[in-house]
């Protein structure tokens, strides 16, 4: 099914916003050695997440 573009932006938009919020707050709960079990390897992989989608709802049509 086809999306407007407008949604498909909204959608990556949402998508960035989750993504960096769970980013921050893992590597603030890791810093305070709450989620000190959590490998670095994670927060990576959030951050780039966040970064793509971040990307991406910049280049939605």
């Amino acid at each position: 099914m086809f999306q407007p573009a407008n949604s498909q932006k909204r959608f990556f938009s949402l998508l960035f916003g989750a993504f960096a919020g769970l980013t921050l707050a893992a590597w603030i709960l890791r810093g305070l050695t709450l989620l000190a079990f959590l490998p670095g390897s994670v927060i990576w992989l959030l951050l780039i997440l966040a970064i793509a989608t971040g990307v991406l709802s910049r280049v939605a049509r």
